[in-house]
């Protein structure tokens, strides 16, 4: 393969680690404030569900999400920070890239209908595909140093 500047796989560290600062910044860009306290968000993401077209997903946010508000906040915000530092840092990069394409995938059937939140979700979920297959782990990363996933 050729590549101009970088190598393949130093390029696709640089993909990861771009898909581990947009990470970083849906987690940065929460008022958490709003969030744990007021449960903005998940308020939010209620009135998407309670108005979804399919029932499978009326239902499980009822089931899974609706119970417990304040824990799912956390659960939410924590995880794209997570997300974001162990794609950074290449840190258990795999179980991060899995972990991130599942949630992108969850938060893309929840809007299904909002075109605005579909493009951002579908090129998070296509960046970890093109990461995971592509290894990236294997450049610039702790997993790396360490020896994980050689």
């Amino acid at each position: 393969m050729d590549t101009i500047w970088l190598s393949g796989a130093e390029w696709l560290a640089v993909l990861r680690i771009g898909l581990g600062l947009w990470w970083l910044e849906s987690w940065r860009h929460k008022d958490k404030k709003a969030w744990f306290e007021r449960g903005s968000g998940i308020a939010w993401a209620a009135d998407i569900a309670a108005k979804h077209r399919w029932n499978a997903v009326r239902s499980g946010f009822d089931t899974i999400v609706a119970p417990r508000p304040r824990t799912m906040a956390y659960v939410v915000a924590y995880a794209e920070l997570a997300l974001g530092l162990g794609l950074i840092l290449g840190f258990l990069t795999p179980i991060a890239l899995v972990g991130g394409l599942l949630l992108n995938l969850l938060y893309l059937v929840l809007m299904i209908h909002d075109w605005a939140e579909q493009g951002q979700n579908s090129m998070m979920a296509l960046i970890s595909v093109v990461a995971l297959f592509g290894m990236s782990w294997q450049t610039w990363s702790v997993d790396d140093v360490i020896g994980l996933f050689s």
